[in-house]
């Protein structure tokens, strides 16, 4: 009878546990930083909106927002996303704030940055297009920003609004300064054009912190459309968002309805603080408006 050899399992030492863990902890960094930063997903979504005017029917707004260039979104990285926003045909293309970054860098370096990314805009290829500022572009300079923008080809509103005109109808786009950091802060009353409530015309405005979304809706918008909360940007399971912004706690990402006015809230292209995305991919975020 032969002898019976029983094969010793491996002991989870208290190094081996910690080598492991410490494997672990270096994949998941490496798949946030690297891969799920870059999975771009596009968000298809109708919404209807009242007053819409018939010849509207099926008109395409893509929203794009936090690009945040060069800290941390690559030139190659907002090419790829121009290209597939290009590839969805829009007739409206907005893009909601923070175009750069403020932090460790210098300012100066954030400005030059500013100019990089307008110039990377021009490759979309709707003419139709129109952009807010956010708290970072506030912050890094409101008007170098916005001169990096308009000098290539995307206007800037800043409590103000433009009609959207088909076959002599129309409804209007509005954008406010940014609540945080802009100047002047945001009037929501200015914004709103005088003649649109009178001749029943609908209204989308363009707000880069979705927490102003109460006051906004007081105003008579049918429809807002912000960022600034990257959707949180790093989402561990069961666990809530480690950090929001300021002014950007209480609508985290997605559609909602806020009184009378709906919102949407788009998650961003870029990442801020570090260099990763976790459950929580980059969007591109495509509307179609629909009558209500």
């Amino acid at each position: 009878m032969g002898v019976i050899t029983l094969e010793k399992k491996p002991v989870l030492t208290r190094r081996r546990f910690l080598g492991l863990s410490a494997l672990s902890a270096a994949g998941l960094g490496l798949y946030a930083g690297e891969i799920a930063r870059h999975e771009i997903d596009v968000v298809p979504l109708t919404i209807r909106i009242p007053g819409l005017p018939e010849v509207f029917r099926g008109f395409r707004l893509i929203q794009i927002s936090d690009i945040h260039i060069m800290e941390f979104t690559e030139p190659s990285f907002l090419r790829l996303v121009l290209h597939q926003v290009n590839a969805l045909k829009a007739d409206l293309v907005v893009l909601t704030g923070d175009f750069v970054s403020y932090g460790p860098i210098q300012s100066k370096r954030a400005v030059q940055w500013a100019y990089e990314c307008g110039q990377l805009l021009t490759h979309v290829h709707c003419q139709v297009r129109y952009a807010i500022l956010g708290n970072h572009d506030g912050v890094v300079g409101q008007e170098a920003v916005t001169d990096a923008l308009t000098t290539h080809g995307i206007p800037v509103l800043a409590n103000e609004s433009i009609p959207m005109e088909r076959e002599g109808k129309r409804f209007w786009l509005a954008g406010t300064t940014d609540a945080l950091e802009g100047k002047p802060k945001p009037d929501f009353v200015k914004a709103f054009p005088k003649t649109a409530k009178a001749d029943g015309e609908p209204v989308i405005l363009l707000a880069h912190e979705p927490d102003v979304a109460p006051e906004a809706a007081k105003h008579g918008y049918q429809l807002m459309l912000s960022g600034h909360t990257h959707g949180g940007q790093v989402r561990l399971p069961f666990v809530p968002p480690v950090y929001l912004p300021p002014l950007g706690k209480n609508y985290l990402a997605g559609h909602f309805q806020v009184g009378p006015m709906q919102l949407y809230v788009n998650r961003g292209i870029g990442a801020v603080g570090v260099p990763f995305r976790l459950n929580c991919p980059p969007e591109i975020t495509v509307i179609t408006l629909e009558t209500a």
